[in-house]
This record gives structure tokens, C-alpha cells and sequence, in this order.
């Protein structure tokens, strides 16, 4: 191998001094002072994560009827109008958990969850009615889908560590149904309103 070539090896496994140096300030300045009532056990985590979920849920119970409003395709209109009915029996479902906790449920403005919904309006006043308006309908529930799957999946693993196995098994089968959301929404586009809405 010629100099020239290993020095152009050494030159690309090895980051610069100043590039490094760089890095390091951004890692040391970014550390954030916790608020005075920041949570320190795990227990206390999974309680204000529940809390932010079962917030989501109750805003998603409201947003998903204009959701089947707007939407043109009669199999997405179906697909909404059943995870409304899903999602009513999933916020009954975390008063179950928290009942089990001995806690009140009570929710807590999910950022995340106020963002995708957010968009979710954006992409209606974007689109004409239609099946364009469809893709960018289900693109959006993907997405709040996929932010569900990660909440409850987390969950889930939260309440198996702290050995809460009866909030485990309720919070797995909101996963479960989660899951079969979006497998529903993505069959949807890929079968039919994608389709329709390239021609």
C-alpha cells in the first residue's frame, strides 16, 4: 500500500483535534439543571408517563372524528372510526393501570402528542378533499401511531422492571392494538389510497 493511501486511512478513522474539542464543549454546555421537583425513582417516571399518555389518548379521542371527516376513501373513513372506539376502551384501560398504582388519573399536556396533532391540521388545510388529502391523512396517523407504539412499548417495559405485571399485561394489549392500527393504516395506503392518489 502506498503512503499516501494509509495516510488517507489514519485521515478518515481519526476525527480532527478541533472537530473533538468541538464536540466536547457542545457535550459540557448541554447539560441541563433538573427543575426543583424532577422525579429520581423509575416508579415516579412510569407515573408521569402514564400521565402523558392517558393526556394523548383523551386529545386523540377528540382529534380522530375530523380525522373520518376529511377523509374521502370510505376503508380509511371505516379505519379511523373503529380506533376512535379503540382508543375509548385504551383511556379506560390506563384508569385501570393507575387504579391498580393507587393513583389518580389525571393527565399531563403531551407535547409530542399536541405537535402530531398539530400537524395533522396543517396537512388538512394543505390538501384539497380527496385522495391526496388521504395520503397525507394517514401519513399523519402513521406518525401519532408510531409515537403510541414507542410510548407504550416503554411502558410496558417500565411496569415489568418495577414488577408491576397487572399494569404490564393491560398496557401490552394497547401495544398489541397500536400495532394493529398501523398495520391497518399502511395495508390502506399501500393497497389503495396511495394508488389512487399517484394517477
Amino acid at each position: 500500500m502506498k503512503n499516501s493511501e494509509k495516510q488517507g486511512q489514519k485521515n478518515v478513522s481519526q476525527p480532527k483535534t478541533s472537530q473533538t474539542k468541538a464536540v466536547k464543549n457542545s457535550i459540557n454546555n448541554a447539560f441541563v439543571e433538573p427543575s426543583s421537583d424532577a422525579v429520581t425513582e423509575l416508579k415516579e417516571l412510569f407515573i408521569e408517563s402514564l400521565k402523558d399518555i392517558y393526556w394523548a389518548e383523551n386529545a386523540l379521542v377528540k382529534a380522530l372524528p375530523k380525522m373520518a371527516a376529511n377523509a374521502s376513501s370510505a376503508a380509511l373513513k371505516g379505519n379511523i372510526l373503529e380506533h376512535i372506539a379503540v382508543t375509548e376502551i385504551q383511556v379506560t384501560r390506563l384508569e385501570e393501570v393507575f387504579n391498580l398504582l393507587g393513583e389518580k388519573a389525571e393527565g399531563k399536556k403531551c407535547d409530542a402528542m399536541d405537535g402530531l396533532l398539530k400537524e395533522g391540521d396543517s396537512i388538512l388545510l394543505e390538501t384539497a378533499p380527496g385522495p391526496v388529502r388521504d395520503a397525507g391523512i394517514i401519513s399523519a396517523s402513521q406518525k401519532i401511531e408510531h409515537y403510541e407504539i414507542a410510548t407504550y412499548g416503554t411502558l410496558v417495559a417500565f411496569a415489568k422492571t418495577l414488577g408491576e405485571n397487572d399494569a404490564a399485561k393491560l398496557l401490552t394489549q394497547t401495544l398489541a392494538e397500536e400495532k394493529e392500527a398501523d398495520c391497518l393504516l399502511n395495508e390502506t395506503a399501500l393497497n389503495l389510497v396511495n394508488i389512487v392518489a399517484a394517477q
